[in-house]
């Protein structure tokens, strides 16, 4: 872009051992930035690089440098990241709807070649595989054979995505998972084009995407809609945020993990409250974590509710670089933020509130189990499962399993697989486990699912995983498998044990969510818990013990042994640690982009438009613009709307469009069955997100669903109004959509936590669903809600469905009284003759959202922007 930002004086030369590059500099800025959060300054320097008079104007570059510790949700600025970066179960609707885009094109009379990428893309295929098999040596091959078979349709779309755009790179499966790929491989930290030097940033289709910031990269998660906006080139907008820091003190004390930390700050900074706020660490104890800590920390941003949870460039960020092999980054690296004033050196720069750790305090500890932010000590792990147990009326058993026994032990996730001490150490303890004799119960399903190819090279190198594969921990997949709810099959006389004496099971993972019903079916109470931690649960078979005091097994003398007698030294540990190179990294990634010969058959369509199988029970053509004009509409309110939904607090994107397996007797399962597919080739609904019927039918189907207009029944089902009868959701939909009645959801705090997927705002979308009414939101759902057109209306202070007496039999009017960022609605409510009315805040937080409404979501504006 050309800058005209002459009168800032921005523009400097960085001078290195191989040339010199332009960058903008704001250390020659007027106006005193030094005490900005390091994030902030990122975000001044992309303002002042792409002020170009239009996409970006002075006037942002001006609200950018007036920021405050008070941020100022009324005032919005545009961001335009460095890249995407796009997983399947997101990347495939991603590229659904670029493919209906350029068919709409097309039909306006426009260019299709002009929905095209204009932003870097990388797609990292790494939510498929399924852990249909474990515990052999062959499971990764059969995983990964039974995943083509299953997504070849699905594959083939990505193939052509990737010939017919430009700027699209796909990272074939098997190569590792999204977040993971990034951290270790696709992140420069520092990014150049042109001649100019700049802070790498990045959006992506995940909520983790987080992760990134533990390398002192700016970017966060958001709905694949608005990613489709950026990657078309559009700015995203957003409030001017608030910054809260976080202070590091001290250091881990022996036997204490990088996860035991996570998990503490997790529950810190939920009960602190920074939904919509950048958190960003500082301190002294900053220093004792390495970068696969802070990159851990970074990763669960999302669990605590933030933005983003960002590091800024130190001298860890720079030795990590070289670790990883990416030793050729390292002189622009600290150069760049040095010059720039982006490297941390002991600052404390202006935040707007204040939060502190000190790393001595931090305990071993678990959280669930249905909750990330819901810590719990080891120590105290069965006295608070008993509690739940008595709560829910006491312990059961059946004749092959009892409640708290393991079903699940998985090691798993991005999260914590990209950290090399908490694998090694998970690693020495299989070790120390296999040599005296340990083996896990064998009614517990072991996996082992690393990030990279890395993980396994360092393991294997240490001599390590034998052990781990010893205890059924062989390698299932190099993707997210069990922390996504791929945890495959269980067996089927424990699955029936379980359902038929209502077991309250258990699942501990290294993953980074545990909400109801993403795991398995069959487990109701899911842990989020360390790698080591996962093999001793294994081993001891149960969540229902102390580890601190009892013996997790009793080897084959009879001696009892204790998790502290398998817990590895710090002398292990570091001895383990040196068999972490650059050479191992190097030869990871050197083949990152190729694929296994099963990806090399899989055919490659061409054209400038995507040829639709009408016969694909897997890609459909997508209708968010089937009937579309280029004419924006009238502002639009709603009359005489029905309730589809009232729903409690903490309702996950989970709970409203799960991404893992589903039963013949399912909605979706129906639907197919009904198309010739068996129930062995259902695979998944993330899987079937390329297909709007198939992701319509499982729109709120979640199973541990609680809808208090079912009477008590949980997963989707609701009571058609007026006359109450009780029926599936997708069904009432269809008949509400039959009498033309559009629809509303009612709801309770922090609606749509989570995943950033963006079916949880389409598919009630395509259900009719015109606005969702909750006490508060969690940032990306809105921001989805609003662009497919959906209205997010929030509850006044103190006000909430139940206050308000609202049941779900009423009928609704919404009427917008302006169309302009955050006023008030007017809700009428009429139900047995009597009408009341109240006000609810319009969630549309910015003039660019008030946009999108009125256009009937991002895309649609877009669209008309680019056939204009």
């Amino acid at each position: 872009m050309a800058n005209t930002l002459d009168s800032f004086h921005t523009k400097s030369a960085l001078q290195l051992s191989d040339g010199s590059l332009n960058y903008f500099s704001l250390k020659k800025l007027k106006e005193d930035v030094d005490r900005f959060p390091f994030s902030i300054k990122v975000l001044l320097e992309s303002l002042l690089r792409q002020e170009d008079g239009s996409l970006v104007t002075k006037e942002d570059v001006q609200k950018m440098l007036a920021w405050t510790p008070a941020g100022n949700d009324d005032v919005d600025v545009p961001f335009i990241p460095a890249r995407v970066v796009l997983q399947d179960f997101t990347g495939v609707p991603c590229v659904v709807d670029l493919a209906a885009m350029r068919d709409a094109m097309r039909e306006l009379g426009g260019d299709p070649s002009r929905i095209d990428p204009l932003v870097p893309v990388d797609l990292i295929i790494d939510h498929s595989v399924q852990t249909d098999f474990h515990g052999t040596c062959y499971a990764q091959e059969l995983n990964e054979r039974m995943e083509m078979e299953r997504n070849l349709e699905r594959y083939s779309l990505l193939k052509w995505a990737q010939g017919s755009f430009n700027n699209l790179r796909v990272v074939p499966p098997g190569n590792g998972i999204i977040h993971q790929v990034n951290l270790e491989c696709l992140a420069t930290v520092v990014a150049t084009r042109d001649g100019v030097a700049f802070p790498d940033s990045v959006f992506g289709t995940d909520s983790h995407t987080t992760q990134i910031n533990g390398l002192g990269v700016l970017g966060w998660g958001v709905g694949g809609i608005e990613a489709e906006a950026v990657m078309l080139g559009q700015p995203y907008y957003m409030p001017l945020p608030q910054v809260v820091g976080f202070k590091m003190t001290g250091e881990l004390k022996a036997g204490v993990t990088a996860t035991d930390m996570v998990l503490t700050a997790v529950q810190m900074l939920r009960k602190k409250g920074v939904v919509g706020k950048f958190v960003e660490f500082y301190g002294p104890g900053m220093k004792n974590l390495s970068l696969p800590d802070r990159a851990t920390l970074a990763n669960m941003a999302p669990e605590y509710g933030a933005t983003m949870g960002y590091f800024p460039v130190d001298e860890v960020t720079v030795s990590y670089l070289r670790l990883t092999g990416r030793e050729g980054l390292c002189e622009l690296v600290e150069r760049y933020a040095r010059d720039q004033g982006l490297f941390y050196e002991d600052q404390t720069p202006d935040y707007s509130d204040h939060l502190e750790l000190d790393l001595g305090d931090v305990r071993p500890s678990l959280a669930g189990p249905k909750r990330p932010q819901d810590r719990i000590e080891l120590s105290q792990m069965r006295s608070e499962f008993g509690h739940m147990m008595d709560r829910q009326g006491g312990k059961r058993s059946g004749r092959l399993m009892r409640d708290g026994d393991v079903l699940i032990a998985s090691i798993t996730s991005c999260t914590n697989t990209s950290n090399p001490s908490v694998m090694m150490a998970a690693g020495l303890l299989a070790k120390k486990a296999v040599e005296r004799g340990l083996r896990p119960n064998p009614n517990v399903k072991t996996s082992l699912a690393p990030g990279s190819r890395a993980v396994t090279t360092y393991l294997e190198k240490a001599g390590l995983l034998p052990y781990l594969e010893a205890l059924g921990f062989h390698v299932v997949g190099y993707g997210c498998l069990t922390c996504i709810g791929n945890s495959g099959p269980a067996r089927e006389e424990l699955a029936e044990d379980i359902i038929k004496n209502d077991l309250t099971v258990a699942a501990v993972l290294s993953g980074n969510r545990n909400f109801e019903g993403r795991i398995s079916p069959h487990v109701k109470a899911n842990y989020l818990a360390s790698p080591p931690l996962v093999v001793a649960y294994a081993i001891a078979g149960s969540v229902d013990i102390d580890l601190e005091s009892e013996p997790l097994g009793t080897d084959p003398n009879g001696e009892p042994v204790h998790l502290r007698d398998l817990w590895p030294s710090a002398s292990e540990l570091s001895a383990a640690m040196e068999n972490v190179t650059p050479e191992v990294y190097r030869n990871a990634y050197s083949t990152v982009f190729q694929g296994s010969d099963l990806w090399d058959k899989v055919p490659a369509p061409k054209g400038e438009t995507f040829a639709w199988d009408p016969c694909s029970t897997y890609i459909r053509k997508a209708p968010f613009f089937d009937g579309m004009c280029r004419d924006v509409p009238e502002p639009r309110s709603i009359s005489g709307a029905r309730v589809l939904a009232v729903l409690g607090d903490s309702i996950t994107t989970d709970h409203i469009s799960p991404a893992g397996s589903f039963p013949a007797d399912s909605v979706a399962g129906q639907y197919l069955m009904s198309l010739g597919v068996g129930e062995k080739d259902f695979n998944s609904y993330g899987s079937r997100r390329g297909n709007h019927e198939v992701m319509m039918r499982g729109t709120f189907a979640n199973i541990r669903l609680k809808n208090a207009m079912a009477g008590g029944r949980e997963g989707g089902f609701t009571a058609l109004q007026p006359d109450g009868a009780v029926m599936d959701i997708f069904s009432a939909s269809r008949e509400y959509a039959e009498r033309g009645v559009p629809l509303i959801v009612l709801a309770g705090k922090e609606y749509g936590t989570g995943s950033s997927r963006d079916w949880a705002a389409k598919g009630p979308q395509l259900l009719g669903v015109r606005a969702v009414m909750a006490e508060s939101f969690e940032r990306i759902h809105r921001s989805n809600l609003v662009g497919m057109g959906v209205l997010p209306l929030q509850f006044e202070p103190g006000q909430s469905a139940a206050s308000l007496g609202l049941d779900g039999s009423e009928e609704y009017d919404v009427e917008l009284l302006e169309m302009r960022p955050r006023t008030p609605a007017k809700v009428t409510v009429r139900k047995n003759g009597r009408t009341t009315t109240f006000e609810a805040l319009t969630r549309l937080d910015t003039p660019v959202e008030v946009d999108y409404y009125r256009n009937g979501g991002i895309l649609q504006a877009v669209l008309r922007k680019l056939t204009a």
